[in-house]
């Protein structure tokens, strides 16, 4: 029988977040014997206070009742942070929630997002739903990133573009850590709505079509607001730095603003502001 999205997703967290852990940072001897990296099941189980086959059940994903106290139990022997531990509860107590998936409204943007977007003019901002879907952007956003109007409405997913289009590879100097910000946030929402089966067609659409996807994926945090410290190599400005803040705006639409301001004291906001100017 296949598994179902949500204990496949919780499944996978467990094993990941275990092999993460050092044995000695935990007071558990290293030895030869370890054949994999991080803890064993039996130690994590040990460090919770619960039988190694309870938690054996658990990172299988079996359909198994558990209590908010052993989860938190768990947090903490996985050291888990606030986001990954409501990651954590949302799988495993199956607290996603759960939208009308049949009734997709168009989504529209206040006139008090948009003039906050006018008025972040030399902060490139980009507004996006919980697919990642690109619904907003200032004129900062295209000349930094690329022409969002030059994009199929259809194309226009940010985890998607990180992938097929060239110019977010050659922009960030590291790639791999621009992307895994985003792939936090995309986690977050995953735990949030896993129950949307759109999630779970688009991450095997991307993991059979794009081979980096995998594994970044596999190896991504659970942030609901990361702040990142970005570097880019612009064609026409040259280095730029800058900082994320992500910011979710309250309301049905679950919207989100990624906001980058220019670094302080760096040429980055004079270098925005040539390329505003068309110089």
């Amino acid at each position: 029988m296949k598994q179902e999205p949500r204990l496949k997703a919780l499944s996978d967290f467990l094993k990941t977040h275990r092999a993460k852990i050092d044995p000695q940072s935990v007071g558990m001897p290293v030895g030869s014997r370890r054949r994999t990296p991080g803890l064993r099941r039996e130690e994590i189980a040990q460090l919770a206070g619960v039988s190694t086959s309870w938690y054996t059940w658990l990172e299988q994903g079996r359909d198994i009742k558990v209590s908010a106290s052993v989860l938190d139990a768990i947090s903490g022997a996985l050291k888990l942070n606030s986001d990954e531990r409501k990651y954590l509860f949302d799988l495993a107590l199956d607290n996603a929630f759960h939208p009308n998936f049949a009734v997709k409204e168009p989504t529209v943007i206040s006139p008090s997002m948009l003039k906050i977007l006018q008025e972040l003019k030399y902060c490139p901002t980009i507004i996006s739903d919980r697919h990642c879907n690109i619904v907003g952007w200032n004129e900062a956003a295209c000349h930094v990133f690329i022409d969002f109007r030059q994009i199929p409405e259809q194309e226009r997913n940010m985890i998607s573009l990180l992938f097929t289009k060239k110019e977010f590879r050659a922009l960030a100097v590291n790639w791999a850590h621009f992307v895994k910000g985003f792939l936090a946030i995309f986690r977050a929402y995953y735990g949030q709505y896993v129950a949307d089966p759109w999630y779970s067609e688009f991450i095997s659409h991307m993991e059979h079509n794009y081979p980096d996807f995998k594994g970044l994926w596999n190896q991504s945090e659970v942030s609901a607001a990361p702040e990142v410290m970005i570097e880019f190599r612009h064609a026409k400005a040259g280095k730029m730095l800058f900082n994320l803040l992500s910011l979710q705006a309250q309301g049905d639409a679950d919207l989100r603003l990624s906001i980058y301001t220019p670094v302080d004291k760096s040429s980055t906001e004079m270098k925005l502001q040539k390329l505003l100017e068309g110089q």
